[in-house]
């Protein structure tokens, strides 16, 4: 055998196979994100990445609270959280694939139309808001800034297992008349509310009324380890190459989409 042929053999021993899977960090009850059934619209996504990039997806579970990236991206067991803001510390995203936004949730017979946390209204409604862990959501922040506090109510939103998809409290607290009003993020809110026997209305939150430093409106991007240069820059060629599928996706499930800067959808 020549020497040239005997080094190329070398060199194709010693290169790393070729990546087969598309190996996922998600919550196995968390609708309409994602279950381990996988009827999530981020199990369906990551679906649409795997086969464009000719993998196939496997998954790591872990329920979603604090510790959620330690226990899995940044532990090697898996190398793809699907929804990660960019500027995420410790992890590194594509371009967004998509922008939502928190929105007051209410139902269609009672007219509410709240759009900013300046309404009046407020003060008096029983007002349902997402509890995120140790920190305050948003929402809670915003309200809580303004005095308003005796008539909010928390739901948590990760850590009660033993229901299906606990996001889906919030919502259900409006239709079942617990409270006159939620503010919800804006994915959860309109798969839930499509889902809802009692017709619900989505309020997106006015733009314009802002509470700085708080924001209301988030760009979503999937997320690597910092050093997953390739797959990165792999995920980031599909999501464009896969930008209307992906819409589509989207609004199947009632995702209020808005723009956000270098997305990939809007």
């Amino acid at each position: 055998m020549r020497l040239d042929a005997i080094m190329l053999a070398l060199a194709l021993s010693a290169a790393p196979a070729a990546a087969t899977e598309l190996r996922i960090c998600a919550d196995p009850n968390n609708l309409p994100f994602s279950n381990r059934a996988g009827e999530g619209f981020e199990n369906k996504i990551a679906a649409l990445l795997a086969h464009d990039l000719h993998r196939t997806v496997s998954y790591y579970w872990a329920e979603q609270h604090e510790g959620f990236l330690n226990r899995t991206l940044k532990a090697n067991r898996c190398d793809v959280v699907m929804a990660a803001p960019p500027g995420l510390e410790d992890v590194k995203t594509t371009a967004p694939y998509y922008g939502s936004t928190y929105v007051f949730v209410a139902r269609r017979t009672d007219h509410l139309e709240i759009s900013t946390f300046t309404d009046p209204r407020l003060r008096t409604l029983r007002i349902g808001v997402p509890l995120i862990g140790d920190d305050a959501s948003p929402p809670a922040e915003a309200l809580g800034r303004l005095g308003i506090v005796d008539n909010v109510h928390g739901f948590v939103s990760y850590g009660d297992y033993g229901k299906p998809n606990p996001p889906a409290r919030l919502i259900e607290a409006v239709a079942d008349r617990d409270v006159d009003l939620a503010v919800a993020w804006g994915p959860t809110a309109g798969y839930f509310a499509r889902h809802s026997q009692v017709p619900l209305t989505l309020t997106p939150i006015d733009p314009a009324a802002p509470m700085p430093p708080l924001v209301f409106r988030y760009a979503i991007a999937v997320g690597t380890r910092p050093d997953d240069t390739a797959l990165r820059k792999a995920l980031d060629d599909s999501l464009k190459r896969e930008r209307s599928a992906i819409h589509s996706i989207l609004v199947s499930y009632g995702v209020p989409l808005v723009p956000v800067q270098g997305g990939n959808d809007g």
